[in-house]
């Protein structure tokens, strides 16, 4: 995987790489799924949601350049792969899943791994993680129409956020936001498709 999909498209960071070589994928995809564990594509997961494909979790990760004494947040925890891979680079990691059955697994799932680091919490990403907030990095799984407002404000000064924005499936772009004197500069800088936001971003 690392060989074949990461380094031929152009992920370089060491430490995300090391992170991808050792989660192993195939405990964080259902049973009759796990052969097809190190494809490069998104597989389903159940609840219609989905595990995305390696280079997509690669990618997002390096952009965030995570330091080790990184707090960060995650929206979208889904089988808690993205989530492995982050505590394998951060602090902290703290985990959004909005499906209740899927954040019961995940956080389980990581308990067994030993990713301690990690916290799992049920709930509406959209609203992010106030008690626990800021965070140097936050990291988003699900497409809303908009970057959420409450995000943003969690975001330290420095911090950087990337997150797919779009208004259906076919439309959406990962954007890069970094606050930089209490302002967000963002950018588009590629074209991707997840599953949209639930919750109250599906509501506005």
């Amino acid at each position: 995987m690392v060989q074949e999909q990461l380094k031929p498209r152009d992920i370089h960071d060491e430490r995300v790489l090391a992170a991808m070589s050792k989660v192993p994928r195939e405990v964080f995809v259902p049973e009759n799924m796990r052969a097809q564990s190190y494809a490069d594509s998104a597989l389903p997961i159940g609840h219609d949601q989905t595990i995305s494909q390696p280079f997509i979790v690669a990618y997002m990760t390096e952009q965030l350049r995570l330091q080790p004494t990184d707090r960060v947040l995650e929206i979208g925890t889904g089988s808690g792969y993205q989530a492995a891979v982050l505590a394998e680079l951060a602090k902290e990691v703290y985990t959004i899943e909005i499906v209740e059955p899927l954040a019961k697994e995940a956080s389980a799932r990581l308990a067994r791994l030993d990713y301690n680091n990690a916290h799992v919490k049920i709930g509406d990403g959209y609203q992010g993680w106030p008690e626990v907030a800021p965070f140097d990095a936050i990291i988003v799984t699900c497409a809303p129409d908009k970057v959420p407002q409450p995000l943003t404000q969690q975001l330290k000064e420095g911090g950087r956020m990337i997150i797919p924005v779009g208004t259906g499936i076919m439309d959406q772009q990962l954007y890069l936001l970094e606050k930089k004197d209490g302002e967000l500069a963002q950018r588009a800088i590629l074209p991707v498709r997840f599953v949209l936001m639930a919750g109250e971003a599906a509501k506005k």
